[in-house]
């Protein structure tokens, strides 16, 4: 089984535009029309986006997540709210996987309560059949602050060391991907420090190796990956040149092990 999955922080469907609340009703179906094309056309089997809403104020009515998933033809769509604000501009904004694979179990975990700007990640099992479970966490982490980043990081560390593992289910090495806000150079940053932590029991492949993904017009650094276990088939990695968010979508086929 060959499976195709593309982490992608889709800038709340703005397009190139500075700020969400400049983006007409019309230019954002037009945004979300082309998000559900990039996976039409690149047979995307599971999707990871970033920075996606569920309803908030300054998409003028806009179901996002709904017409994405009838536009793209998926059947199932999580949505994972890590920020959310009532009141006069409500806001509901987060982490969402879109996926062809049925879904067992999933979680969302914010790692605040903040009513802007809020992050966290997702969780969920998808079944291979024959009762094998790919685990997949969709993150998002800070952008401003390299400290905040580590807890954040270590925050799901921990979730995942405390997942129960069924005993009627093989579960394989989870994939995990999004935008993590920090190029692979620093070795005190949350993406190598997150990779020594997986690489202590399981080896893993980290993708793009060097590829820039941000900013999308002038990429000058690599922020959003995604970590493979080794003993998966890699058949292709690509950043896709998709100027459609502020990032570029990073897209890896592979072939999980046990299949």
């Amino acid at each position: 089984m060959r499976i195709r999955l593309m982490t992608f922080n889709i800038a709340h469907g703005r397009g190139l535009g500075l700020y969400q609340g400049f983006t007409s009703g019309r230019r954002l179906r037009r945004n979300i029309s082309a998000i559900a094309a990039l996976m039409r056309e690149w047979r995307v089997d599971i999707a990871a986006f970033q920075e996606i809403d569920e309803d908030s104020h300054w998409h003028h009515g806009v179901r996002m997540m709904d017409e994405l998933k009838a536009e793209s033809g998926f059947e199932t769509a999580l949505m994972g709210v890590n920020t959310r604000r009532e009141g006069g501009k409500p806001l509901a904004y987060g982490n969402a996987i879109f996926t062809r694979l049925p879904v067992e179990i999933w979680d969302n975990q914010p790692f605040g309560n903040a009513t802007l700007g809020e992050k966290g990640f997702m969780y969920a099992e998808l079944s291979l059949g024959n009762g094998v479970l790919l685990p997949l966490v969709n993150l998002h982490l800070d952008y401003r602050s390299k400290a905040r980043r580590i807890e954040q990081l270590g925050r799901m560390i921990d979730y995942m060391r405390a997942r129960p593992q069924r005993e009627d289910r093989v579960h394989l090495p989870p994939v995990v991907c999004g935008d993590f806000n920090s190029g692979a150079g620093n070795a005190t940053d949350a993406v190598l420090q997150l990779f020594r932590h997986l690489t202590l029991e399981e080896k893993y492949y980290l993708y793009p190796e060097k590829s820039r993904t941000f900013p999308s017009l002038m990429p000058s650094v690599g922020i959003d990956f995604m970590f493979i276990p080794g003993d998966f088939r890699i058949v292709g990695c690509r950043v896709v040149p998709a100027m459609i968010s502020d990032h570029m979508p990073v897209l890896v086929e592979f072939v999980p092990n046990s299949i």
